[in-house]
């Protein structure tokens, strides 16, 4: 069930990386630590500026650290995948787990915020539109974390209106 160095090499590999960045977390010094988790974060910016670094580098962190039941249940789980279809297909199920599951919440976020500098009409069109394909996602029940998710991404997208706009016409102010 534990994964080990020649059963499960890419989940011990991974459960050793985990380990090593909560160990930084729990001792480092705490502004260092929120210098990397912001430098790690899969926000619209790092994901337009540095993509991939980004996308890997978000992979380095678990919530609640090693011990949580969260990354309890994963490490399980990765092994249980790990001995029945290798390795590298575990490796493979696993990132395309993790950068959907990115680009599902943050490109929601981008969008919502970038369609706040639109004009009004067609910022309402658009986001009726948007708005309500996600609705219907959630009502179709198929799959609700990710529609929730995704609900949630387009209001704190929203929720930045205010702030975008106050940048963006102090930028092209003359």
């Amino acid at each position: 069930m534990l994964p080990t160095p020649t059963g499960t090499p890419f989940t011990f590999g991974y459960a050793t990386v985990l380990a090593g960045t909560s160990l930084v977390v729990a001792c480092a010094d705490p502004a260092l630590v929120h210098a990397l988790h912001q430098g790690s974060s899969t926000d619209v910016v790092h994901l337009v500026r540095t993509p991939g670094l980004v996308s890997v580098a978000s992979a380095l962190w678990v919530a609640g650290g090693n011990v949580s039941p969260y990354a309890v249940c994963f490490l399980l789980v990765l092994t249980a995948l790990e001995r029945r279809i290798g390795g590298l297909r575990a490796a493979g199920v696993f990132l395309l787990g993790h950068l959907p599951a990115t680009l599902a919440t943050e490109v929601p976020v981008g969008f919502a915020v970038l369609a706040g500098l639109l004009t009004p009409w067609l910022r309402r069109s658009v986001l009726v539109l948007f708005g309500g394909m996600l609705v219907q996602d959630l009502v179709d029940f198929a799959d609700p974390m990710t529609s929730w998710g995704r609900l949630i991404s387009l209001a704190i997208g929203i929720a930045t209106w205010p702030l975008t706009r106050r940048r963006y016409r102090a930028r092209t102010a003359p």
